[in-house]
């Protein structure tokens, strides 16, 4: 069985936060294919589907940012996923709005919720599928803040293809391997250019 986690807030005025981009990129996906609905269980909101014949548990710590260590943790023990078959699906900051990328065993870059899992894993050494979500304009904005708000306008329009490309790459993580998913899914922020990748075809 793979584990993958989305990264997010619990509770209505987080939902379409930057920051709530892993929980949003699940919930697409899940819907997309017909999905059962959520049931809670070890502080986190799960699913589990079949992808040909692969079981794949979906889920959505409930423990706030900081803390999501301790519901992937519980999920791990108690499905005995080994961290190889985990994937983080969570907002990057140094990255711009629509970029993709797709690496392991890095560091928590100054997100929480990574270093929550990190530190409670006792390790990095996992999938993370990484969704771009840029920094805040003014640079005098705290980043913290921005992360908090709702996306504008002009990234909303972009929102359900960004989504739905960070479904196939959670797909391709799991059939085709790290390296051939990373290869095809990379991609620059939406607008530089860099934004065709095949992925699309």
């Amino acid at each position: 069985m793979w584990l993958v986690v989305g990264l997010g807030n619990p509770g209505g005025k987080y939902a379409l936060t930057r920051h709530n981009i892993g929980f949003m990129a699940l919930d697409a996906y899940c819907t997309s294919v017909g999905g059962p609905r959520w049931k809670d269980e070890r502080q986190a909101f799960t699913t589990k589907l079949k992808l040909d014949d692969i079981e794949v548990l979906f889920a959505k710590p409930q423990t706030y940012m900081n803390k999501s260590g301790e519901s992937v943790r519980a999920l791990m023990d108690f499905y005995k996923i080994p961290i190889e078959q985990l994937i983080v699906v969570h907002d990057d900051i140094d990255q711009g709005y629509g970029a993709i990328k797709i690496h392991k065993n890095r560091g928590a870059g100054g997100h929480n919720g990574l270093k929550s899992i990190n530190e409670i894993l006792g390790s990095q050494d996992y999938v993370r599928l990484k969704l771009g979500v840029g920094r805040p304009a003014d640079p005098r904005m705290d980043v913290a803040n921005y992360v908090l708000q709702s996306f504008s306008a002009t990234e909303q329009t972009h929102l359900h293809e960004f989504l739905a490309l960070a479904g196939d790459a959670i797909e391709a993580i799991i059939f085709d391997g790290l390296s051939k998913a990373a290869t095809k899914f990379t991609r620059g922020a939406i607008g530089d250019g860099n934004d065709d990748s095949d992925a699309k075809t």
